[in-house]
């Protein structure tokens, strides 16, 4: 068995277990060596995945297994992304990402990184339990079109109205876009706290981020990749995707 076949059946095997230190220091073997990051993706990575699914449809994983191994492939995709999609062209907007204050669950904002990425957007990612007043510095900082609120607790869902509240009062709401997401949030809620735009699922931020940049008056027919590698992020994407949805439901 060559090295590149050993790679790809130790990546397989981490990701089933989620031990995202060896899937993450296979990954840049693999990559050091060489190999196509579409067969590190599609010979390895989606194909474990795709087993932790069906384990948990037989009732062998339940959520935390899911949600380390997604955990998992989301490290390699950290070291794979810049290689599926040419990372060269200008910024067709700006967005800053976070997950609101008490809330440290990072996964769904992480896959909407990937994909607003991989369709030519700058991300400014303030990461997880973020307060009203570090957003409203971070848009002063960083001057973005666009800030995507994450929050997978109902108990921090009411922070959506503390952020928006917060960037009226220093006078930002109407230089930019509000978007939010996550597992209980619906497009209802969405309205009833006056944010632009609800996304349930990382293509349909990316699909909102675009209407929302039009709307504003920016031009973005540069952005985007109809490249094999912008359809493999969006492919790895949507298999981590489903295994959240099925973890939530299984809540």
């Amino acid at each position: 068995m060559s090295r590149e076949e050993e790679i790809k059946k130790g990546l397989y095997e981490h990701t089933l277990v989620g031990e995202a230190a060896e899937v993450i220091e296979l990954t840049q073997e693999g990559i050091d060596l060489g190999m196509d990051p579409l067969d590190v993706l599609f010979g390895a990575l989606i194909p474990s995945l795709q087993e932790v699914g069906r384990l948990f449809e037989i009732g062998e994983y339940f959520v935390p297994e899911m949600l380390v191994a997604a955990r998992a492939m989301q490290g390699a995709m950290g070291l794979l992304r810049p290689l599926l999609v040419d990372k060269g062209a200008e910024p067709i907007g700006k967005v800053v990402m976070l997950t609101v204050k008490g809330d440290v669950h990072d996964i769904g904002k992480n896959l909407c990184n990937i994909m607003l990425e991989g369709e030519g957007f700058d991300i400014v990612d303030l990461g997880v339990n973020v307060k009203p007043e570090e957003v409203v510095e971070a848009v002063q900082e960083h001057q973005p079109q666009l800030v995507g609120f994450s929050a997978f607790l109902t108990t921090t869902m009411p922070f959506f109205k503390s952020n928006l509240t917060a960037l009226t009062d220093a006078g930002l709401r109407d230089s930019i876009r509000v978007m939010v997401g996550g597992a209980p949030v619906t497009q209802e809620y969405a309205d009833s706290v006056g944010a632009d735009g609800f996304a349930p699922d990382a293509s349909s931020a990316v699909r909102l981020a675009k209407e929302l940049m039009t709307e504003m008056g920016y031009d973005i027919s540069m952005g985007g990749d109809d490249s094999e590698g912008a359809s493999a992020l969006a492919t790895a994407v949507q298999a981590v995707e489903e295994m959240m949805v099925k973890g939530h439901e299984d809540e």
